[in-house]
């Protein structure tokens, strides 16, 4: 089967903050674990993909772009959105199928709103999805603190299903580019 490692608005004026938002939770992990990924992607051959939120930074200069720490492969391939989802308006759908991709791995920002989409989306347009749940963050809201949001959609899109396809939640101390979906499927 195919794989992706999608790696959504890890950028750094996301991640750091700024003067309208703070630093997103516990982000020295999340970068650790960020490139944890990429490594072992790149030990299995399997693609990675960034999406850059052109709403961060204004769209330009080095706060639009992935997080100084995190260590991009060369071959590493980038699509721009202007909305939420990271399917809407990208060429991102139209790739992962053009590459037979089965099995996506995700991790990035903000859980509860491009994380979330992303995951969900996936599943509906026919990819089995592993959420590295150590590896997306998002900072406070209003009513719920960082880390209640990223356990609680942890525990919400491990699961997650749309009949043929769904999601799980692991650890990036697991091996997350040997999926188990089909042990589910059973």
């Amino acid at each position: 089967m195919n794989q992706t490692l999608l790696i959504i608005d890890a950028q750094q004026e996301l991640i750091d903050g700024n003067q309208e938002e703070s630093e997103v939770f516990n982000k020295e992990q999340l970068i650790r674990n960020i490139n944890l990924l990429i490594k072992q992607a790149r030990e299995f051959d399997i693609p990675v993909v960034f999406v850059r939120d052109s709403d961060v930074a204004d769209g330009k200069g080095a706060g639009f772009q992935v997080h100084d720490q995190i260590k991009v492969p060369a071959d590493a391939l980038f699509f721009d959105k202007a909305a939420t989802n990271c399917f809407h308006g990208t060429g991102l759908l139209n790739h992962l199928k053009s590459q037979e991709i089965g099995h996506i791995v995700i991790a990035g920002c903000k859980t509860q709103h491009c994380i979330d989409s992303a995951v969900r989306t996936a599943t509906i347009n026919g990819f089995d999805v592993t959420l590295a749940g150590d590896a997306h963050s998002t900072e406070n809201s209003d009513s719920l603190r960082a880390e209640q949001i990223i356990n609680h959609h942890n525990e919400t899109l491990h699961g997650h299903y749309n009949v043929e396809h769904f999601s799980l939640v692991r650890n990036t101390t697991e091996d997350l580019f040997h999926p188990l979906h089909d042990s589910y499927r059973e």
